[in-house]
């Protein structure tokens, strides 16, 4: 039996715990809003700016949320105008390894999986429109 097997009911909560820090820390902004991070403190425009295609408010709503879990420390200045700078906490720095770990993974089978991508788009069940067996609800194996 895998030491893995059981992991998302380690809590005795079905898994809830768990599947709410994942989904936290594994949001495509999450990530890169901390591997951002990782050069240091940062102002929230300097931030917007270098994350392509995040809007001010998904910023905002990731940040506070970040900023709940633990993982980004907000500071504000009292000054005109206003100024509030960002940076990572002890905890997400301990998730950068991680996420670099994934990115290095995502990077290595890129092509393995997009020619799976292909293969899958291209099976008769999925050019033609009929079902198949995932889109009739069969269950696999």
């Amino acid at each position: 039996m895998s030491e893995y097997e059981h992991t998302c009911m380690i809590r005795g909560d079905g898994g809830r715990t768990i599947r709410a820090v994942l989904d936290r820390i594994c949001d495509k902004w999450t990530l890169l809003i901390v591997t951002t991070l990782d050069q240091g403190r940062l102002r929230f425009t300097d931030l917007q700016r270098q994350i392509p295609g995040i809007s001010q408010r998904m910023l905002t709503l990731t940040l506070r949320n970040l900023e709940r879990d633990g993982l980004v420390s907000r500071t504000a200045y009292a000054e005109v105008p206003p100024r509030v700078e960002y940076a990572l906490t002890t905890t997400g720095k301990s998730l950068i390894q991680p996420a670099l770990a994934l990115a290095g993974w995502a990077i290595e089978h890129i092509a393995e999986i997009e020619a799976s991508r292909a293969a899958y788009t291209a099976r008769p069940d999925r050019a033609t429109g009929r079902p198949g067996r995932a889109a009739s609800g069969g269950q696999d194996g």
